[in-house]
């Protein structure tokens, strides 16, 4: 370990009513160095998928309520693997606690609504791919989380690249689109489901 950063799994206490679940939601004590990363890193990586959009063509085939799937979707996955790759979510979300792996899998469970809105909605009510990639999720989940400490990460990235692979081989989905599925899996497979040490400035955390 370098001299200039510790390892510390000390969960910051978190303020009373809404703004106390946003940030256990986040992550407690997230530094200013990560809120800026995460800002900008969201801010740029928004704006170069909109302008990969804009210059497909595809905007001008979907209907309003795609496009307003396609955007929440897209600024929630940028969004998602930034916050989650932070060492305060890191912290959170793999700490030591009675029920620290059912949140964990509840919260990738949670994301079949995902799955539900861009099969059905934007892939004009595509079951295989929906279905398909249901089932490599909670099933890459259950794997990631249950496979021994020291393999969730080698085992996390080879899930990844399986579901990508049967995402560009064998799923139907229009080229401007095919972003999804990685960052997707990114988000929640390797970003969130892969415990890792969070790790912080001795002198400003």
């Amino acid at each position: 370990m370098r001299g200039d950063v510790q390892i510390s799994w000390e969960v910051p206490a978190t303020p009373p009513g809404l703004a106390g679940r946003l940030e256990r939601f986040m992550g407690p004590g997230k530094s200013r160095s990560e809120s800026v990363v995460e800002t900008l890193g969201l801010l740029g990586c928004a704006s170069l998928l909109a302008a990969g959009l804009s210059t497909s063509g595809i905007l001008r085939d979907l209907s309003t309520a795609q496009l307003v799937v396609v955007a929440l979707a897209g600024l929630d996955l940028i969004g998602g693997v930034l916050t989650n790759a932070t060492n305060a979510a890191k912290r959170w979300y793999h700490r030591a606690a009675p029920g620290a792996r059912r949140a964990r899998l509840l919260f990738v469970s949670a994301h079949l609504t995902h799955l539900a809105a861009m099969g059905l909605v934007v892939l004009s009510g595509d079951l295989t791919w929906t279905l398909t990639n249901a089932a490599l999720l909670l099933g890459g989940a259950v794997t990631v989380e249950y496979a021994p400490l020291h393999l969730r990460r080698p085992v996390a990235m080879a899930l990844l690249t399986a579901a990508v692979l049967v995402n560009l081989f064998w799923l139907s989905v229009p080229t401007a689109l095919a972003w999804f599925a990685p960052l997707f899996f990114l988000k929640l497979l390797v970003c969130h489901l892969v415990p890792e040490a969070p790790l912080e400035r001795k002198r400003d955390a």
